[in-house]
């Protein structure tokens, strides 16, 4: 039987972009809790709605598009 070396490459290739993603929701958290009430929740529902800012903005495109 023939002995071979099976090596894995790991490729990382998503990184400068993550960075990007990761600065706008650093962004967008800031400006959702900025017009948050304050309480616990209010800091909560900035955060959940800085995870989601992108599903907003599609909405509103679609909208204004007639889709």
């Amino acid at each position: 039987m023939g002995h071979y070396n099976k090596s894995s490459i790991k490729i990382i290739d998503k990184g400068p972009i993550g960075l990007i993603f990761f600065m706008g929701y650093i962004g967008a958290a800031i400006y959702f809790i900025q017009i948050s009430s304050g309480t616990f929740w209010g800091v909560i529902l900035g955060l959940l709605q800085a995870a989601i800012w992108p599903v907003y903005v599609m909405y509103h495109v679609l909208h204004l598009l007639g889709v």
